[in-house]
């Protein structure tokens, strides 16, 4: 199949209604009661209506909390009286970590009892290209929400900032665009990610010995963090391991195969690797006709099919699973709370990586993409 700048698919999903186990929660109705008010003032109180006493206001959400109230989103999505558009503008490449995150985007969409949501993907070639002319064809749309990776996050804030003043939520996935006008990110805890590489590579080596990085562009913010994390914890762990000069493989497979082939045949060998995107395929493939799979202590990321016999071997010392599907899940369920809610605000939301080994290796074998459709918190 020829691939192209966008590939757009359109997907509809209107929720089920909800099973009759589902436990019930406190309403207006038991908040109203417990308070001796009208229902009416309570709705208005929850809903920072006029006519309400900021004395009132207290009140009521200080006994919505202590009963546990939720906001009915499907009823509050009713009152909408329209569906809820939301665009996934997202890159062809790497597959191994974007396929899932759309998984999780959709699992999530299809779960949102009582709501009505037309969700459409669309793709642009790889991070950091494409990706603004992608956002800027969504201009000539009305959508209510934008889940997005930003790649160069300075070459988006305008076109992030139009989008927000058409009235769009702008939400970021996998990386961030924290000048922007975006309402909200999911990602890993990409500093954590870095650290964590560095200090398995601190345990491995305990002699003086190179060290080196084979990451994304340091434009995006994910990358860039992860550099900094693993630079910093490898002077604070290692001070005998030397770090050589980050190699930026542009997220092009051909790329970074070349680059690490003259890596390997240079001056100074790396005796420890650490590969900071799923585009670890060609990296590992200079390796191998290196012989130098195995002899190289290397931490890759995410996990795929090529991964699990390298891992199974120990010719990979661990990867860093950055927990894909789930970012995916929460960014959506995370967009669809501000729209119904309307919410001015978001929190920040930064999944810990997940260590594999070979020892718990099989703890993780349905989260080889193709084979699994989920994954735990």
């Amino acid at each position: 199949m020829a691939q192209s700048v966008e590939n757009r698919r359109n997907m509809e999903f209107v929720a089920a209604k909800p099973m009759n186990s589902t436990p019930k929660t406190a309403g207006i109705k038991e908040i109203a009661k417990a308070l001796g008010i009208s229902i009416g003032t309570v709705d208005r109180a929850l809903h920072d209506r006029k006519g309400i006493s900021l004395k009132t206001k207290a009140k009521v959400q200080q006994m919505a909390d202590k009963l546990g109230y939720r906001p009915n989103l499907a009823a509050q999505a009713l009152k909408l009286n329209r569906r809820i558009e939301i665009a996934v503008v997202l890159p062809k490449q790497i597959s191994h970590f974007f396929d899932p995150l759309r998984e999780g985007i959709q699992s999530a969409a299809s779960s949102s009892v009582g709501l009505n949501v037309k969700l459409t993907f669309h793709e642009y070639p790889r991070l950091g290209y494409g990706d603004a002319e992608a956002l800027e064809a969504r201009l000539k749309e009305n959508n209510d929400g934008i889940v997005f990776t930003p790649g160069n996050p300075r070459k988006l804030d305008s076109i992030i900032h139009r989008l927000t003043e058409r009235g769009t939520a702008m939400f970021c996935v996998a990386s961030d665009a924290p000048s922007s006008a975006r309402i909200g990110l999911v990602s890993t805890h990409a500093y954590s990610s870095g650290a964590l590489a560095a200090e398995l590579l601190a345990l491995k080596l305990n002699r003086k010995a190179h060290v080196a990085t084979i990451t994304g562009e340091l434009a995006t913010l994910d990358h860039a963090e992860k550099l900094r994390g693993f630079a910093a914890t490898l002077a604070t762990l290692a001070p005998h391991l030397s770090l050589l000069p980050a190699i930026e493989s542009h997220e092009r497979p051909k790329e970074a195969y070349r680059q690490t082939l003259a890596l390997l045949q240079g001056e100074n060998k790396p005796q420890g690797l650490y590969i900071s995107t799923a585009n670890s395929v060609p990296v590992l493939k200079a390796l191998s006709e290196q012989g130098l799979l195995g002899k190289i202590q290397v931490v890759t990321t995410d996990l795929f099919q090529e991964l699990v016999p390298l891992i199974e071997s120990g010719q990979i010392l661990a990867t860093l699973y950055q927990r894909p599907f789930t970012q995916g899940k929460v960014a959506f369920e995370s967009l669809i709370t501000y729209l119904v809610e309307e919410k001015k605000t978001l929190p920040m939301t930064r999944l810990a990586p997940h260590i594999i080994f070979r020892s718990n290796l099989s703890l993780f074998s349905d989260r080889v993409h193709g084979l699994a459709g989920s994954e735990p918190f």
